[in-house]
């Protein structure tokens, strides 16, 4: 887009004001990027909303900005008339009064352009170099017999890590290795400390710290000899500088980074009242596990004490137990001999059976015989008289012994047995069965009883 494709091709045609504003508008927003911008700050206003509205000018010239209050929220500090800043900047126009203004997105103050730029340039080079590998950390002592501080003695970054290590640890002996925090020889004041607890290695870990502030106050634990002197030392480091969300390249050179001074203290000191309360744990599970075996020493003593016999009582054991198995012995010896017995008897039983007598099995014979002939007689006259008193029963059962005594059986056309006056009407007609014979005939009257 250019500024003649906002201009309508009829000359004639006539803008608004709103349209003339919004197409420049456009124009700028949509061919401008954002971009940063290094100036003055003048005419500051902060009003009710949050919102900063200010100028931003140099020698000749000026520009009218606005800094909405979603985004002047990150800025941890106070701008100023007169300050010189850089602005990451929007350019745009406000369409009601057709001013010219940038929309900006985040602001700095001047300079500091550069110390992030030299900031992200060493920590790029130390960790290509392997001063932030996890490999190169060393492991932080469990309990330290004395801590190392490296900070200045008039801060109070360095009151709240004595006062945190008091109250963790009352009895934990500290060194304070004094130096300075902040100025051109901030730095090598540093490293010098560092290099003179490792000298005298009376400590078990060492606490680099200092209170809260801007990248420039910050600046000196951004140099590379300090960075160096942390990653050479034989003593670890835990870096609690500035706050949580305060990174200096000490922090990523450090065995371990704490989010506060405070917090350094902390990972530095276990808690006294911790440790006791685990302790007093450890003594009950101990008490609890101790009373335990000597419960089951009793135990298993009462068990061995009733299991061990006076020798007399187990001699007498024996003897018992020997007389139970002699009294056994003799009662099966005489099972067997008694088995053996009865099994001669069979024997002799079978062999008498197998030499019968002739004569007398004669005499059985003859009286078998009899006794059969007996039994048959008497069975085929009792199956004689059955058998008339049977066809005494059927004779008398016999409908045709019925009828030739002068009864007959009436019967409808369809063949049906009548046994009741009335199954039949006036007009039917029936037919008779009599002794010998049947014949028809028509009903004229019927009787109910």
């Amino acid at each position: 887009m250019n500024l003649l494709s906002i201009i309508p091709g009829d000359s004639h045609k006539v803008l608004t004001v709103s349209e003339l504003n919004r197409n420049t508008k456009q124009f700028l927003e949509q061919n401008i990027p954002l971009m940063w911008i290094k100036g003055e700050i003048s005419n500051l206003k902060c009003y009710q909303s949050g919102h900063w509205y200010f100028s931003l000018k140099d020698a000749t010239a000026q520009v009218r900005c606005v800094l909405f209050s979603h985004k002047n929220q990150y800025i941890d500090w106070n701008p100023k008339d007169g300050m010189q800043v850089e602005v990451l900047a929007l350019v745009t126009l406000y369409e009601p009064r057709g001013d010219f203004q940038l929309n900006i997105e985040t602001m700095r103050r001047a300079g500091l352009g550069e110390l992030f730029e030299a900031f992200e340039k060493l920590k790029s080079k130390l960790e290509k170099a392997g001063l932030f590998s996890p490999a190169n950390k060393k492991t932080l002592p469990s309990f330290p017999q004395q801590i190392g501080i490296i900070t200045s003695t008039d801060t109070a970054a360095l009151r709240d890590v004595l006062a945190t290590l008091q109250r963790r640890m009352p009895s934990l002996p500290v060194i304070i290795y004094p130096t300075l925090v902040q100025g051109k020889t901030a730095a090598n004041s540093i490293t010098d400390a560092i290099k003179i607890a490792c000298q005298r290695a009376e400590c078990d870990v060492l606490i680099l710290c200092r209170g809260g502030g801007s990248i420039e106050d910050l600046w000196a634990f951004n140099e590379e000899i300090v960075a160096l002197a942390i990653a050479t030392s034989s003593i670890p480091v835990i870096s609690g500088i500035g706050h949580e969300t305060d990174f200096t390249i000490a922090d990523f050179v450090a065995d371990i980074r704490a989010p506060t001074p405070t917090g350094a203290a902390e990972l530095a000191s276990k808690d006294h009242q911790e440790l006791t309360h685990r302790l007093s744990a450890l003594y009950q599970r101990m008490y609890r596990i101790t009373l335990h075996r000597i419960e089951y020493a009793l135990q298993q003593v009462d068990i061995l004490t009733h299991r061990l016999i006076y020798p007399g009582d187990r001699i007498k054991q024996q003897y018992i137990h020997l007389q139970h198995l002699q009294d056994r012995l003799i009662q099966t010896w005489e099972h067997q001999i008694d088995k053996k017995y009865w099994k001669l008897l069979e024997f002799n039983q079978r062999l008498a059976a197998a030499s019968p007598s002739v004569v007398r099995l004669e005499e059985q014979q003859k009286e078998l015989v009899a006794r059969f002939r007996y039994t048959y007689s008497r069975y085929f006259e009792t199956l004689a008289v059955r058998q008339q008193h049977l066809q005494a029963q059927l004779s008398h059962l016999n409908p045709q012994s019925v009828l030739e005594r002068g009864y007959s059986i009436t019967y409808s056309m369809h063949g049906t047995a009548i046994r009741d006056s009335k199954q039949i009407h006036s007009g039917d007609r029936i037919q008779v069965k009599f002794a010998h014979g049947m014949c028809e005939a028509n009903v004229t009257k019927r009787k109910n009883s």
